[in-house]
């Protein structure tokens, strides 16, 4: 089927211009003013904006913990990211030790194959390195994943510098990209228990026991192993302005460091965690790590995105319910599963506080939520961008639209949402994945839309 969209605002990173797209087989075949295809599907979207499907980098679906599993899986995820706008998300498939990288990647791939109604890929997150897990990588670059994640904190998962420091190496001969939980795994146990042993339990302690110290050291001893392998490195979800420094440092010397932050480290606070006077323990809602941080490092980092300082701006949704989940830890904060939901509304989030405030332009809301991500992550130009030959993947913005988010409307499968009460400015109208309307008016149109998406080499090429 083809489709023929009139007269829309083509907003790509680097400018924004009125023009017509010719959307067939899959892709976009034709853009310019005043196409005169015919085509089985006309439509006229003079007043709306057309941006490049929104890309999430950074996503934890159907993900168990040790006493868990998060209350959204791929199909009540990526419904939820779709009718906001996100069109294609990069999940995380987990090596669990003793067990191999083509175990992780076909378990994920189960899970999200035939129930998501976006298109996927996956970052592969080692946790058990040795000359098998080595060899594996090869295949993983056959099978389309470009990218890995490793871990300084949670014992489960992190590994010592020295192994993080051999699989950088491995890395840079596959040129893939890396991405690295950064806190002081050691510190942060030893702040934890002290805590506890001063009968601190409630939420509020959480981050005092993961100050913002906690994720720059990290950070600047994960940026000196990359210089020593002289591999471009990744920040995941960046929280603080004393690891902004550290990354202003690393560069200032030659380091070539890409930045994620997301939502909740630029809209919410730290004094959520004390709740309510009625409900203390309402702070638990909150509970993420790295934890929201101050007002002043929610400034810096503002500053940041505007500077080009930050790259991409990405989820890290990993959603737990209040009622029967994050209670786990009501006599312990350290047991509250940690994470918080926000695949549904970061287009519209970031729009309002970055566009409609006057922060950001349309051009740089479409490269910090696509073509950056699109780019760095082996996608592009297949996704994140507005040209003929890439997928079309598509999101018809309405500018003037308002809206608040709700718990009780939104479509992610969780009971609450850190956003409650928001006002939202503009808003999606229609979402176009692979030149197929899955979403119209609003409403979502096909369920199961979604596949697997194989990436290409990373791009070690910061944006300009």
């Amino acid at each position: 089927m083809s489709v023929l969209l009139k007269n829309g605002r083509i907003i790509t990173a680097s400018q924004s211009f009125t023009a017509d797209l010719l959307l067939e087989n899959e892709k976009i075949a034709a853009l310019g003013q005043g196409l005169p295809y015919k085509a089985d599907e006309i439509l006229d979207v003079s007043g709306k904006w057309i941006f490049p499907g929104f890309i999430d980098a950074h996503t934890h679906l159907d993900m168990e913990t040790a006493v868990t599993r998060t209350a959204d899986d791929f199909a009540s995820g990526t419904q939820a990211a779709i009718l906001g706008g996100t069109t294609t998300i990069i999940d995380f498939a987990t090596q669990d030790r003793g067990h191999t990288l083509k175990e992780a990647l076909s378990a994920w791939q189960k899970k999200a194959e035939h129930k998501s109604a976006c298109d996927y890929a996956f970052h592969m997150a080692i946790t058990d390195w040795n000359p098998q897990t080595k060899a594996e990588m090869t295949d993983m670059q056959k099978q389309g994943v470009s990218s890995y994640k490793l871990y300084m904190a949670y014992d489960n998962l992190r590994l010592p510098d020295d192994v993080i420091f051999e699989i950088m190496l491995e890395i840079k001969r596959q040129h893939a990209m890396l991405g690295v939980h950064c806190e002081n795994g050691d510190l942060v146990n030893g702040l934890i228990r002290r805590q506890l042993q001063q009968g601190h339990t409630a939420p509020l302690y959480h981050p005092l026991s993961r100050p913002a110290e906690v994720e720059a050291e990290a950070v600047e001893r994960y940026l000196t192993l990359a210089g020593l392998a002289e591999l471009p490195v990744n920040i995941v979800h960046l929280s603080t302005a004393l690891s902004l420094e550290k990354v202003r440092t690393a560069r200032s010397k030659g380091q070539t460091v890409f930045v994620e932050t997301c939502p909740q480290y630029l809209l919410l606070d730290a004094g959520l965690y004390a709740g309510t006077a009625a409900d203390p323990f309402s702070g638990a809602r909150y509970v993420c790590s790295p934890p929201l941080r101050s007002l002043n490092d929610q400034k810096a980092l503002w500053q940041g995105l505007i500077a080009g300082e930050i790259d991409t701006v990405s989820t890290d949704h990993c959603s737990f319910n209040y009622y029967g989940q994050k209670d786990l830890g009501r006599d312990d904060f350290s047991k509250i599963p940690n994470g918080l939901p926000g695949i549904e509304h970061r287009p519209s989030l970031m729009y309002t506080a970055g566009v409609a405030a006057g922060r950001i332009s349309p051009e740089r809301l479409t490269a910090l939520l696509s073509e950056n991500i699109a780019r760095q992550f082996g996608l592009y130009p297949q996704k994140g961008v507005i040209q003929p030959g890439s997928d079309a993947d598509l999101v018809i913005w309405q500018p003037e639209g308002e809206g608040v988010i709700r718990a009780a409307t939104q479509h992610q499968r969780v009971d609450y949402t850190p956003y409650e009460g928001f006002k939202t400015q503009g808003c999606v109208s229609d979402v176009y994945l692979r030149g197929q309307a899955v979403v119209r008016q609003g409403q979502l149109q096909e369920r199961k839309a979604g596949q697997y998406v194989r990436r290409g080499p990373a791009s070690y090429r910061r944006p300009c």
